[in-house]
């Protein structure tokens, strides 16, 4: 990896040639709050790595405690195998926040928040370790239901394999602007332009048909309202979990 390009203050990710944003670069984000805001704000990433020089992607569930991320996944998965021998990644997030419709084509955009996180994925072989994040990511989700739910058996032990990374270095992305056309195409384009919100939220839940009697939806998951915003049940949820982190 390249040396930082500058100092970095301790609250942010050192800036490299890998994670410097150099386009729109005002949008650019290096701070660890806003990086982590973003990240503890989604539950699914893509982790992109490399096997015998093919480039991989894969979608799978994650969260981050400190500085570390972890995901999880089948031991006999391609991207698992991979990955214990301590390959570099590349893992992203990113959220859609709105469609924006202009008077060209050039200034049509989405408004979004995005992380690029870099670092070197290990495997979690210590059983207790391994446990006690399986865990953590029930916990992530869902406040208090480890303690609810039975422990893994032992084939299901064995089929799952924790992955952790530290992040070395990352950025952020965050655009939250309205139209932005040229100057003469607001008199000069008679087209309709606007800005159109997308959230994903929160439906009804449905019981399943064998829940025995009597059981209510626990006090710790009280974030779980029908119609809310799925981001922020999520930046609830882990903030419950694992403190303001």
């Amino acid at each position: 990896m390249s040396p930082p390009d500058s100092v970095n203050p301790p609250d942010s990710y050192p800036v490299t040639n890998v994670n410097k944003v150099k386009r729109v670069h005002d949008r650019g984000r290096y701070d660890k709050e806003s990086i982590h805001a973003i990240l503890d704000a989604a539950l699914v990433c893509h982790i992109a790595y490399v096997i015998d020089g093919r480039p991989y992607c894969t979608p799978t569930g994650f969260w981050r405690e400190g500085s570390h991320l972890y995901w999880h996944g089948s031991s006999a998965s391609r991207m698992i195998r991979s990955q214990k021998e301590g390959v570099d990644v590349c893992l992203t997030v990113t959220h859609l926040d709105s469609l924006v419709m202009a008077r060209s084509g050039f200034h049509h955009s989405v408004n979004y928040r995005a992380v690029m996180a870099f670092g070197k994925a290990h495997v979690i072989d210590d059983p207790d370790e391994k446990l006690k994040l399986m865990d953590r990511f029930i916990d992530r989700i869902y406040p208090g239901r480890s303690k609810l739910i039975r422990q893994p058996n032992k084939q299901e032990f064995k089929a799952t394999t924790m992955i952790g990374m530290e992040i070395e270095t990352a950025s952020g992305k965050i655009r939250d602007k309205h139209v932005a056309d040229e100057e003469e195409d607001y008199e000069g384009v008679p087209a309709w332009s606007a800005l159109y919100p997308i959230t994903q939220v929160l439906g009804e839940p449905s019981d399943c048909a064998r829940q025995l009697p009597g059981l209510t939806r626990p006090d710790e998951m009280s974030d779980f309202v029908p119609g809310s915003r799925f981001d922020e049940v999520m930046t609830r949820t882990y903030k419950r979990t694992f403190g303001e982190g």
